[in-house]
């Protein structure tokens, strides 16, 4: 399964999103989405799982969901905006990943490109940075991968270019 994972879109999509889209089995957008003519544009091509982040509008809210947790060719995913796993009431999410215990967890909302082990909680921690243009990141950035047999290969950074 070809996956591509992209956050913080920020109602921006372009040709390049889209050729990489198209390449992709499904398309994980983990939320600031902006606008549904992204997700639109995204679906035309793709198979499209996302949640939606704190800037997007009810509309958006009404068609993702704040969390989606999901399997992948064996591989427990969980997928929301924000991520904490600390002591912030607001957005606490540790008893979430004790129940769910997944392998992936993902978030967007930072705009910065991150991917580590989480020892805590013995999971692959991804942040796939901003693919908008709308931001304080410099480069906007993407991720792709693979999941084989329970395995994440592949994985590669996607520079889409100064925003």
């Amino acid at each position: 399964m070809k996956i591509l994972l992209l956050s913080d879109t920020h109602g921006y999509i372009d040709n390049r999103i889209l050729f990489y889209a198209k390449k992709a089995d499904e398309v994980w957008h983990a939320g600031d989405i902006g606008d549904m003519s992204v997700t639109d544009s995204i679906s035309s091509v793709s198979s499209l799982k996302a949640v939606y982040g704190n800037i997007d509008n009810n509309i958006i809210r009404m068609s993702f969901p704040k969390t989606l947790n999901f399997k992948c060719e064996g591989v427990k995913i969980y997928m929301t905006h924000i991520k904490s796993f600390y002591k912030s009431k607001k957005y606490d999410l540790q008893k979430e990943i004790d129940d769910f215990n997944p392998d992936i967890f993902i978030s967007g909302h930072s705009h910065i490109l991150k991917v580590s082990h989480d020892k805590k909680n013995n999971l692959l921690y991804m942040n796939p940075g901003a693919a908008g243009n709308k931001g304080f990141h410099k480069i906007r950035t993407m991720l792709k991968f693979e999941i084989t047999k329970s395995k994440i290969e592949n994985l590669q950074v996607i520079e889409l270019g100064k925003r």
